[in-house]
């Protein structure tokens, strides 16, 4: 049996990734609370029709005692040799947070008659940092519509072959914050700007004039050979320590021209190698 832990503040996309499980074919339970979850998969586990993939969420609706105890609770897992498990952890900015529960008029779960909606967020974090932890994958969700987070989420559960890290480049722009879900970010504001050539700052990345103007400097290509590098020395280290998903953040100033064609360059060369290799480019969505 597969097993996937899904968790996240409140307003950051539960239901939707939730929802997407059961899409591809996951049995799906919502506010699980925390310390049942060894039970129900030795009940899952003894039942004849038993679902071959189970997906449950453990939110802030759990008790905090509750809470603290899911790394324990996960430890006992391991008396089940037929079952894998996976975390996977979604968040947005709170600024996001706060402007979704403002336009849906949702109550958040922690907010009461003297806690306000912003306190209550701050709190969500800290109670789910237990959790948050220990995710094997993280997705940022700021800046993603219901759909994109549907695909993102068939596209790195659903379709990752067992035992393979799954590799995702992601391009962005320092002026709009780093992404929250990045294990490793690389800065390449220092390489030549094609926003400073006028013909060129209309386009993107992803556009044959800022291809054929970065693909000329020889500080690009270095950059992407340092880069590749060090993920060709310390990818096999990384997948040794079981982690199942890495995120590699390519950055530069607005996300539309260096990062973009970096992110490129490196997942078309790494898509050689691995099977699960995938490509987001923020800004440009």
């Amino acid at each position: 049996m597969k097993l996937i832990v899904l968790s996240g503040r409140s307003g950051s996309g539960k239901s939707t990734a939730l929802q997407a499980l059961e899409d591809i074919g996951f049995y799906c339970i919502d506010n699980l609370p925390a310390l049942l979850l060894p039970n129900l998969i030795e009940q899952m586990l003894a039942a004849p029709d038993s679902p071959v993939k189970l997906a449950v969420s453990i939110d802030a609706r759990n008790l905090s005692s509750n809470l603290r105890q899911v790394p324990q609770v996960l430890k006992t897992l391991a008396r089940f040799p037929e079952l894998t498990y996976e975390v996977v952890y979604l968040d947005a900015a709170e600024a996001t947070l706060l402007k979704r529960f403002n336009a849906t008029r949702r109550k958040h779960p922690l907010t009461d008659a003297v806690k306000s909606l912003q306190d209550a967020i701050q709190e969500e974090q800290i109670r789910l940092e237990s959790i948050a932890v220990l995710a094997d994958i993280r997705i940022d969700t700021t800046r993603l519509s219901l759909y994109e987070l549907r695909d993102s989420i068939k596209l790195r559960i659903a379709q990752r072959k067992e035992q393979a890290l799954s590799l995702q480049f992601e391009s962005f722009g320092f002026k709009h914050g780093l992404p929250l879900d990045v294990d490793f970010s690389f800065d390449v504001r220092s390489l030549p700007n094609p926003y400073w050539v006028p013909e060129l700052r209309q386009f993107s990345g992803l556009d044959q004039p800022i291809i054929d103007f970065l693909k000329e400097s020889d500080e690009v290509k270095q950059m992407i050979a340092d880069i590749t590098q060090f993920l060709e020395r310390w990818l096999p280290r990384i997948q040794r320590d079981n982690r199942s998903y890495l995120t590699i953040g390519i950055g530069c100033t607005g996300g539309q021209h260096r990062s973009v064609y970096v992110a490129e360059q490196l997942a078309g060369y790494f898509k050689q190698h691995m099977d699960n290799v995938h490509l987001r480019h923020r800004e440009l969505h």
